[in-house]
């Protein structure tokens, strides 16, 4: 077997692009806008095309909140948590230690698990 990335590619419901959107440049500090070119209209997540993406699309969110993707913030994980919460989302733990940084559970405008991820320096 071959060294591969794990995962390739998220995708994460949402029920209104255009606030979802706004969310998400507001917590992650992205310049995400909507793509209608497709056959469904979507908005990447971040710019980065050389690594594993993600984007919003229409859809319906599971009612558990689904799987958890973990996206990384710009700077703090306390300033993340703070845009979170002051943009319509939900922290729903404290912050946890890993080796590779700190995160916390929380959850978008559409109550997508989401985790709010900063790297160790």
């Amino acid at each position: 077997m071959t060294d591969r990335d794990i995962i390739v590619w998220g995708e994460i419901p949402v029920t209104n692009m255009e606030k979802s959107v706004a969310f998400y440049n507001e917590v992650f500090g992205y310049q995400m806008t909507i793509d209608n070119s497709g056959p469904n209209p979507m908005a990447m997540l971040g710019s980065a095309m050389n690594s594993a993406g993600c984007h919003i699309y229409p859809g319906e969110p599971a009612g558990d909140g689904g799987n958890t993707i973990h996206l990384g913030l710009p700077d703090t994980l306390e300033a993340g948590m703070a845009r979170c919460t002051a943009a319509g989302g939900e922290v729903i733990g404290d912050p946890i230690t890993i080796p590779s940084g700190r995160f916390a559970y929380a959850k978008d405008l559409d109550g997508n698990s989401i985790g709010l991820y900063e790297t160790a320096v």
